[in-house]
């Protein structure tokens, strides 16, 4: 499974994911990507799941159709979402190609 995180998602939270890789917007070199051209950029380029904090995604762009699955975390705070590690774990594992998921973090 390929994970991409967005740029406001806590790196640190890659530790806590079953998955063959995980890389970020940046580490691709995508940071001036906008929104609708990274998705596809993403998909074109094998990601399986896009993890993102962008809680307005799904008003800025069109997802139905996706082939990735993407996951909005509610909160870009690392200690915060920390404390839903194990959680978000198991979402992730759930997600089917061209799944849409918002994980609330109070």
């Amino acid at each position: 499974m390929k994970i991409l995180f967005d740029q406001g998602t806590p790196v640190p939270l890659r530790q806590a994911l079953p998955t063959d890789s995980v890389t970020t917007v940046y580490e691709q070199g995508w940071s001036t990507l906008q929104n609708g051209d990274l998705l596809a950029v993403a998909e074109q380029a094998g990601f399986d799941v896009f993890v993102t904090t962008d809680q307005n995604l799904k008003h800025q762009q069109q997802l139905t159709g996706r082939r990735m699955a993407i996951l909005v975390l509610g909160s870009t705070s690392w200690p915060r979402i920390q404390k839903h590690s194990v959680a978000i774990r198991q979402v992730v594992e759930q997600l089917t190609p061209g799944s849409y998921y918002e994980f609330p973090i109070p």
